[in-house]
Parts: structure tokens; C-alpha cells; sequence
């Protein structure tokens, strides 16, 4: 009957404190280590774009456990007491408690549709309109630019004296092929001459920028070729969102006494 009682008693207990237990993954130097560690080192990786898979579950578990029993040789040594580690947890706080603020600004402020469809639509008229595929001869005396242009006339080709003569690194070995871009995408002394010239047609005058004297000639001209807006919707939104919290800052700093 004693016998009975008592593995009755023993199972009551260990009953008791299964749910105890099996709040912690391990028990390290007689201190338990909660499985929320886990949970909270699970979720940091899924916030940083790294999902955790069931396979990484044990990875997981023998992280905490290392740290647990780092950090207790650490605290057995006294380097929690240390000034020095005082100071990197009070930035440490301060870093957490700032992401955590602008974290809840992004969440009750979300971008709206709206916002990127009006963004979307300042993006087409300041880039729509024509698409010119243009190439130059960039030198650095007008002299030198004249001459190119009385070659051309003879006959000389183009994209040969580019390749020669150009000192645009970018286009020069590609005989001076800038592909489509807008009028917008040049400087404007550039952009002026450019869209001046009918497709075929090659500037009859040296065009003088900051980057020296040009000689322009269009090869094509074709209506502007944009994205739609479901393919750049996700960039516009990470940049509104960045402004969002940017005049956030701002508006805190301003209202902010500081002596």
C-alpha cells in the first residue's frame, strides 16, 4: 500500500512540474534557460529576413545554451560590473528603444496607395514625353569639335572618330552611343541641343557643357518607355516610407527644447 502511495505521490509531483520544465530548454549550472530565449532569437532571424526552418529548431536551442554558459563565466569574472559594460548596455537600450519607436511610427503611419499612385504620377511627367538614343563626341577645345564636324561632312563615320577622339570614357569606346535616355537625363546646354535635332541630324555647331565641347547627333526618337506602376510600386513605397519617417525626426527634433 506504502508502495502504491508513494509512486502516486511521485507521479503527482513530476506531473506538477512538467509544465515548469517545459517552459525551459535546458537547465544550465542549475539555472533554467526559458525556451522563450528561443522564441525571441527565432524571431530576430525572421525580422532580419532569415526564416528559421524546423531543421535550424536544435541550432537554435544549443545557441541559447552557449550563451547561457558564456554569459555565467562572464558574470562568475564580474565583467557585468565593469564601467565599460555598463556603457554598451545603456547604448545598446538606447538603440533598441529608437528602432522600436521608429518601428511603431511605420506601422500606424503605413504608406497608402494614394500616396504612390500620386508619386507615380509626378514620376511620368517629369520623365515622360520623348526618349531620344543619341551619341556624342566629347573634346575639350572647341576647335577640335569643329574640325570633327567638318569631317563628318566629308564623310567620316561617326562612331570611328568617337572611338579615336571622344574623352567620355563611358560612350567613346562605343562610339559614342549614350542608348535612350531623356532630355532630362543630360545637362541642360546638352538637352537643348539635343532635342533640337531631328532624327538622323548632327549638331551643326560645337555644344559647350561643363564637361567640355560636344558634338551631338540623334539616331532615333521614340515616346518614352516607362514601367508601369505595379512594377516600381514597391520601391516607391520604401522611398515614401523613408521620407515618412525622415519628417518624423525632423518634426521631433524641432519640437524638442533643447538647452
Amino acid at each position: 500500500m506504502k508502495k502504491v502511495l508513494l509512486t502516486a505521490f511521485t507521479a503527482a509531483a513530476l506531473g506538477m512540474a512538467l509544465p515548469a520544465f517545459a517552459q525551459n530548454v535546458a537547465i544550465v549550472n542549475g539555472k533554467p534557460v526559458p525556451k522563450a530565449r528561443v522564441d525571441m532569437l527565432s524571431q530576430q532571424l525572421t525580422k532580419a529576413g532569415r526564416p528559421v526552418s524546423p531543421e535550424m529548431a536544435g541550432q537554435l536551442k544549443d545557441e541559447v545554451i552557449a550563451r547561457e554558459i558564456f554569459m555565467q563565466e562572464a558574470q562568475k569574472r564580474g565583467l557585468d560590473a565593469t564601467d565599460d559594460y555598463k556603457a554598451q548596455m545603456e547604448l545598446a537600450r538606447q538603440t533598441i528603444l529608437i528602432r522600436e519607436l521608429f518601428a511603431d511610427y511605420q506601422k500606424t503611419n503605413p504608406v497608402t496607395d494614394a500616396e504612390i499612385k500620386a508619386e507615380y504620377d509626378k514620376f511620368v511627367a517629369a520623365n515622360g514625353g520623348k526618349e531620344f538614343k543619341a551619341r556624342h563626341i566629347l573634346v575639350e577645345k572647341e576647335d577640335d569639335a569643329k574640325k570633327i564636324i567638318a569631317d563628318l561632312k566629308k564623310g567620316g563615320k561617326f562612331e570611328d572618330i568617337a572611338k579615336k577622339q571622344s574623352k567620355d570614357p563611358g560612350s567613346g569606346a562605343n562610339g559614342g552611343d549614350l542608348d535612350w535616355a531623356t532630355a532630362a537625363s543630360y545637362v541642360p546646354e546638352f538637352a537643348e541641343a539635343m532635342i533640337k535635332l531631328k532624327k538622323g541630324e548632327t549638331t551643326a555647331a560645337p555644344v559647350k557643357s561643363q564637361f567640355g565641347w560636344h558634338v551631338i547627333r540623334v539616331d532615333d526618337i521614340r515616346d518614352a518607355q516607362l514601367p508601369k506602376l505595379e512594377e516600381v510600386k514597391p520601391q516607391i513605397a520604401q522611398q515614401l516610407q523613408q521620407q515618412k519617417l525622415a519628417q518624423f525626426q525632423e518634426t521631433l527634433r524641432k519640437s524638442a527644447k533643447v538647452e
